[in-house]
């Protein structure tokens, strides 16, 4: 439940609510995010 809240506190350069979970939850658990998306480099997140 924590990471849906946090979606709201993320800055809004990504629009899609489930992309923004997926960053919420590599934030909060230190995980790298695998995706050819480049918004995703945007946030304070390892990106493969």
């Amino acid at each position: 439940m924590v990471d849906v809240l946090r979606i709201w506190q993320l800055e809004t350069q990504h629009k899609d609510p489930f992309d923004r979970l997926l960053i919420a939850q590599s934030q909060r658990h230190n995980l790298p995010v695998l995706t050819a998306d480049s918004k995703f480099s945007l946030y304070d997140i390892t990106v493969i």
